[in-house]
């Protein structure tokens, strides 16, 4: 399917998506908190994270999950505090910038890396599964920074543009750690702003994923403006299945 269809038709879905807001107080508070577990979960686990969907409810409710590294408790808490943060920022209208990026960092980082949480890296790395060599750290400012003013004065769709931006904040792999998890909330704080639903990017995809970020270094943004769009579509698929049961209960219930 070409791109102008792709994005043509999740406008339509949008649409629809937008026709059902607002919603009743206590049904948009339940979507707003399963969005926030499914997406720490997802993110993380993409990562490596071994929580488990319901491990990761468990852990944002105070509990801990036997046998599960101490790390991906802490993991789990950052990133939902990460994704309230990403939500406050979202309502507002402070520019996308650099300090932004950094200060989603460091609540993304706050409790497992503290020693990096919201400094950008002054050492060489590697990205894992990937060919791309980041640039020399001592790039890393002035490529973030050329990366956001470029992002405020690119025309185009948003979720095209948010996408391509995305890949290309990731290919400068601006900290030693967390690269994914804060550039996702930095891309659902954009589709947001924009008015789309949050891309709901699942473990699922994370092949998907890696291979679309891989052709974007090439060069080629339509594989990961793709995964994009699927992602967006997996959230609004999730809010039609709420706001549209099945008419039979599942097998088993009461």
């Amino acid at each position: 399917m070409d791109l102008p269809l792709s994005l043509a038709l999740l406008d339509q879905r949008v649409a629809v998506w937008r026709h059902f807001n607002p919603l009743p107080p206590d049904t948009q508070q339940s979507i707003d908190e399963d969005m926030r577990i499914r997406i720490t979960y997802a993110s993380n686990a993409i990562e490596g994270n071994t929580l488990t969907l319901a491990e990761t409810h468990l852990v944002l409710q105070g509990f801990t999950v036997g046998g599960k590294p101490l790390r991906d408790h802490l993991e789990a808490i950052d990133h939902a505090e990460a994704w309230d943060a990403m939500q406050t920022w979202a309502r507002g209208d402070d520019p996308i910038t650099p300090w932004l990026l950094r200060s989603l960092h460091a609540v993304v980082m706050r409790r497992s890396r503290p020693d990096i949480a919201g400094q950008f890296r002054t050492v060489p790395v590697a990205i894992h599964g990937s060919n791309l060599v980041p640039p020399d750290p001592i790039r890393v400012p002035e490529l973030v920074e050329s990366l956001f003013h470029k992002w405020d004065h690119t025309k185009g769709h948003p979720v095209s543009v948010g996408a391509m931006i995305h890949a290309q904040l990731m290919a400068i792999h601006p900290f030693v750690d967390g690269n994914g998890r804060t550039g996702r909330l930095l891309l659902n704080l954009w589709l947001l702003r924009h008015h789309y639903p949050p891309a709901l990017l699942e473990p699922d995809q994370r092949g998907a994923y890696y291979s679309a970020l891989q052709a974007a270094d090439m060069g080629d943004d339509l594989p990961i403006t793709q995964v994009v769009i699927q992602s967006i579509e997996r959230t609004i698929d999730l809010t039609e299945r709420i706001l549209h049961p099945p008419a039979d209960p599942p097998s088993g219930s009461s």
